[in-house]
C-alpha cells in the first residue's frame, strides 16, 4: 500500500511550514505532495493530485476552506484548521470531522493522525453524508463565528497578478473603475469598489476618511489642521498627505 498523499491549505506560510514539521515527526510515511496558499488553488491542486487527506484553513482568501470541501471527493479526508474558540469547536466534534484549533499542538495533532489512520483503515462515508455532515456545520459556525475581515487582496502589478496582505496596505484610494492599493513599496489596482471595501475591512484597523479614500490607522504618522478646518493626515510610508472629509472628521476629534 502507497503512504497516504496530503495537501495543506492555508494561507500562512509559517502554519504550512509548522503543520509540515509536525507531520513529518508524528507521521514520516506521509506524502506532502503539494501546498495552497488561497482557496481556488487548493481545489485545483486537490482535483490535480487526488490526495488521501486535505488540510483546510477555515479562512482562506478566494474560497473558504468549507466551500472547498463542499466540492471535492468523498474519498478524500479532510481536516479543518480553525481559529474558533473551544467553546465553538464542539460542533466539528459533534459532526465527526476532524479539526485543529491554532495554535495547533503536538499532543492535538497526534490525536488527528491517529483519528485518520483510523478512517484511512475503513470505507470512506458516502458523497451525500459528507455533504450532509459539511452543512450542518456550516450552519453551526453561523451562529458562533465572530465577524471574518479580509485579509488578502489580489492585486494588478507590473502586469501580473500578485497576492498581498490587507495589512501591508497604507491605504485605498478609489479611481475610476478601479481602487488604487497603496503600500511602502509601491502601488496596485483591485477591480473592488470602495464601498465594498469598507464592508470587507476591520473597521478598527481601516478608517473610511472620504467616500474616495480608506486609511490604514497604524500607517498614520501625524493629524494636523488646514488654514480651513480640515484635517489632514501625513502618513509614515509613503510620505503622502491625506484630506478628511467633514462627513468622517468626527473621527479625529479626540486626537
Amino acid at each position: 500500500m502507497s503512504p497516504p498523499k496530503v495537501i495543506i491549505a492555508d494561507d500562512e506560510q509559517e502554519l504550512r511550514s509548522f503543520l509540515k514539521r509536525q507531520l513529518g515527526e508524528v507521521w514520516p510515511e506521509l506524502t506532502i505532495c503539494a501546498e495552497a496558499v488561497d482557496g481556488p488553488s487548493a481545489l485545483q491542486l486537490i482535483r490535480s493530485h487526488q490526495p488521501d487527506i486535505v488540510f483546510l484553513d477555515i479562512h482562506m482568501p478566494g474560497l473558504t476552506g468549507m466551500e472547498v470541501a463542499r466540492q471535492i471527493d468523498a474519498n478524500c479526508r479532510i481536516v479543518f484548521i480553525t481559529a474558533y474558540d473551544q467553546y465553538a469547536v464542539e460542533a466539528f466534534e459533534a459532526e465527526a470531522v476532524d479539526y485543529l484549533l491554532k495554535p495547533v499542538s503536538r499532543q492535538r495533532m497526534e490525536i488527528t493522525v491517529k483519528r485518520l489512520k483510523h478512517q484511512l483503515a475503513k470505507a470512506p462515508p458516502s458523497s451525500s453524508e459528507t455533504t450532509a455532515a459539511l452543512q450542518r456545520l456550516m450552519e453551526k459556525l453561523a451562529i458562533e463565528k465572530p465577524p471574518v475581515y479580509l485579509q488578502w487582496l489580489r492585486v494588478s502589478k507590473n502586469n501580473s497578478i500578485q497576492l498581498l496582505a490587507v495589512q501591508e496596505v497604507s491605504y485605498f484610494k478609489a479611481s475610476d473603475k478601479y481602487t488604487s492599493v497603496i503600500t511602502a513599496s509601491g502601488e496596485a489596482l483591485i477591480k473592488k469598489p470602495i464601498k465594498e471595501l469598507a464592508a470587507e475591512l476591520d473597521p478598527k484597523i481601516f478608517w473610511r476618511i472620504h467616500r474616495a479614500t480608506i486609511v490604514n490607522v497604524a500607517c498614520i504618522d501625524s493629524v494636523s489642521r488646514s488654514v480651513t478646518g480640515r484635517y489632514i493626515l501625513r502618513l509614515k510610508q509613503p510620505p503622502d498627505t491625506l484630506t478628511v472629509s467633514r462627513t468622517y472628521a468626527h473621527l479625529f476629534k479626540q486626537m
